[in-house]
């Protein structure tokens, strides 16, 4: 995934984090947003396995 293509999830990831971490409820699936924000902020190595994972999920669900 390129710099370009990384910095709108980057953004969005980055305010629903901020919104739900003011508000104090962190269910499981806000913590999944918030360790995918986490990563691509990070841009570690593990980037293209997990973002091949998070591409997987997405295609399982879109028709």
């Amino acid at each position: 995934m390129s710099e370009a293509a990384a910095l709108p999830l980057v953004v969005v990831f980055g305010i629903i984090t901020v919104l739900f971490v003011r508000s104090r409820e962190v269910p499981s699936w806000i913590a999944v947003l918030i360790f995918l924000f986490g990563f691509y902020v990070s841009q570690t190595p593990a980037v293209f396995m997990i973002s091949e994972t998070v591409n997987w999920v997405i295609s399982r669900f879109t028709f």
